[in-house]
């Protein structure tokens, strides 16, 4: 009987209720979304592993190391393995089309086995010094199929570049950027010496492979002795804390959207007790013939709290249906730029949260208010 006139008392305002609902949808899907921006910003950060380490110039990521450090980092303590990589920074067809380019080693993707490639397309590519490898959701955003040749026009090293895509990687998980495009740091070098004899034999940056996460501080600060005094000093630091660098040059960007999607949530919150406010006072001869009946105070504020709830956790079910289509097309929309778009289980429980918090914050007043009702006074609205 209490669920019965709950869902009664919501739906007797059939139009009040059902805006209430969509301001409820939009709210909570706005919130969903903002939320899912703010992780897909950190995605690069999540899917860092303990046992990679990135070594940079000390000055800045622009200044490049000599060739020669990747020996002397091998012979130190606890390294595993040793690859580099230079960041390319060309542009196809257009500057929109924007997607990570890096020129590699070899053994570089055998520290990524989050990179799913077929044993024969990888051969492929290692034989094939104007080779490259992409991403599905890039080649799939470019319709790209192995054998095609792509131009990419340079613009740190000018000229138009011309490349076979060998292979096609898959991620092991979501959480794997499939937008990269790599090809051989050999062409690229030799192509460099050519045209620049001085620049030659130069990396952007190393990535070590260590045996042992625990001693990742250990081992960084090892690495950076070997070459301090050096005309190229170096600074290393776990992949994780490279990757968050990157997302602390736009940390207020992210802070102003964490605000918004709580803002959101403060505003439907407004307008969720307003409506149940002016619920609660057409309803108060209810409430005291009720209460002229037996029923507790109590009772009579469930009463209210459960029909605010329930018109809350509606609008939420309908949210949640709604944010993950539209994940799907924002994430779309924005191409490279958000590699990993997806709604994890934390936004869809803070969602759920968000709406329950909305609608007992909502009730709280307007149930005291009915509660308190005299009985006398109810009856005499009723007259």
């Amino acid at each position: 009987m209490f669920a019965l006139l709950v869902l009664k008392n919501a739906f007797r305002h059939k139009l009040r209720t059902l805006l209430t609902i969509l301001g409820i949808v939009v709210a909570i899907t706005a919130f969903g979304l903002l939320r899912t921006i703010v992780e897909a910003w950190y995605a690069g950060v999540d899917a860092t592993s303990s046992t990679r380490l990135v070594t940079r110039n000390a000055v800045s990521l622009v200044f490049p190391l000599p060739l020669t450090y990747a020996q002397r980092m091998r012979r130190v303590d606890g390294v595993g393995a040793v690859s580099w990589a230079n960041w390319f920074g060309g542009v196809y067809i257009t500057e929109r089309n924007f997607f990570p380019q890096f020129a590699i080693d070899t053994g570089y993707l055998d520290m990524y086995p989050e990179f799913v490639l077929k044993p024969d397309e990888r051969r492929a590519w290692e034989l094939d010094r104007s080779g490259a490898i992409a991403g599905r959701k890039l080649a799939d955003r470019y319709g790209w199929k192995v054998g095609d040749q792509i131009p990419i026009r340079g613009t740190i090293f000018s000229g138009t570049w011309t490349f076979n895509l060998r292979a096609i990687y898959d991620g092991v998980d979501a959480k794997t950027d499939e937008t990269q495009f790599f090809f051989h740091w050999d062409l690229l070098n030799e192509t460099i010496k050519q045209r620049f004899p001085g620049r030659g034999n130069q990396v952007g940056f190393y990535l070590v492979e260590i045996r042992d996460p625990s001693r990742a501080a250990e081992i960084s600060q090892a690495i950076d002795a070997t070459f301090r005094n050096s005309l190229a000093e170096t600074l290393t630091e776990t992949e994780k804390a490279f990757q968050l660098g990157f997302v602390s040059m736009t940390e207020a960007i992210l802070l102003a959207i964490q605000a918004v999607s709580y803002v959101v949530i403060v505003i439907i919150m407004a307008v969720m007790a307003n409506t149940m406010a002016m619920t609660a006072r057409e309803r108060y001869s209810e409430y005291a013939t009720l209460k002229a009946l037996g029923f507790s105070q109590a009772y009579v504020a469930a009463l209210v709290v459960a029909e605010s709830v329930a018109i809350a956790l509606t609008g939420a079910t309908l949210a949640v249906a709604a944010t993950f289509p539209l994940a799907r097309v924002f994430g779309a929309a924005m191409g490279t730029l958000f590699p990993v778009f997806n709604v994890s289980t934390q936004t869809v429980a803070m969602q759920w949260l968000a709406a329950l918090v909305v609608g007992l914050v909502a009730a709280l007043v307007p149930a005291w208010r009915a509660s308190r009702i005299r009985i006398v006074d109810g009856l005499r609205a009723v007259a």
